[in-house]
């Protein structure tokens, strides 16, 4: 069975589009407006293995903030809509990425109980353009419409571009291997019996 989705998202703010299939192979086509938010979408999809395509106008010439939550959110739809009843996958995974002086460590539940702890200081408040608090923002629509547990941790880091890009990064390949089959998991992996 095919575990893709597409999710159209309009508001007053933005005009998204979003198609994945989870058992891709990291092929990615971002176009949010905002050049290093494709940058980290462009790293998600491609350590997750996610095939992704993105499409996003936004009210960018107010800020980035609309665009990057509101992509967030329809992402997060996506991934809930794709994942299915989560019948056979391994539901729970944990990475830690380095990029140069950053680490950083994620670790995903597909719980139902979608929720961001996120513990990811970042001294520099921009990234070029772009706000260093918009990750937080971006990981929070997500988190919740993807109906998963994620906790992400700066280990250490000091450039904020380094510590944003391992978050992806760790978030991505966690994803990876939570939504994967596990052959010796034939119904939903909870005790409840639902997720």
């Amino acid at each position: 069975m095919a575990r893709t989705a597409s999710v159209s998202r309009a508001t007053g703010e933005t005009d998204i589009l979003i198609e994945l299939d989870l058992d891709g192979t990291g092929k990615t086509d971002i176009s949010t407006g905002v050049g290093f938010f494709d940058h980290m979408l462009t790293a998600l999809g491609r350590h997750s293995l996610m095939d992704l395509r993105v499409r996003c106008e936004g009210d960018t010439w107010v800020d980035d903030h609309h665009t990057v939550e509101d992509v967030g959110i329809a992402l997060g739809d996506a991934i809930n809509q794709a994942i299915g009843n989560k019948c056979g996958i391994r539901r729970f995974a944990d990475a830690s990425v380095p990029l140069d002086e950053a680490l950083v460590q994620a670790v995903v539940d597909f719980s139902g109980r979608g929720e961001l702890y996120w513990d990811v200081p970042i001294g520099p408040s921009k990234v070029g353009t772009f706000d260093t608090e918009l990750g937080e923002e971006f990981f929070v629509g997500f988190a919740r419409n993807a109906g998963i547990t994620l906790h992400l941790r700066k280990i250490c880091g000091s450039n904020a571009h380094h510590i944003l890009e391992a978050a992806f990064k760790a978030c991505a390949r966690a994803l990876r291997v939570a939504c994967e089959s596990d052959p010796r998991v034939n119904d939903i992996p909870s005790t409840k019996g639902v997720l």
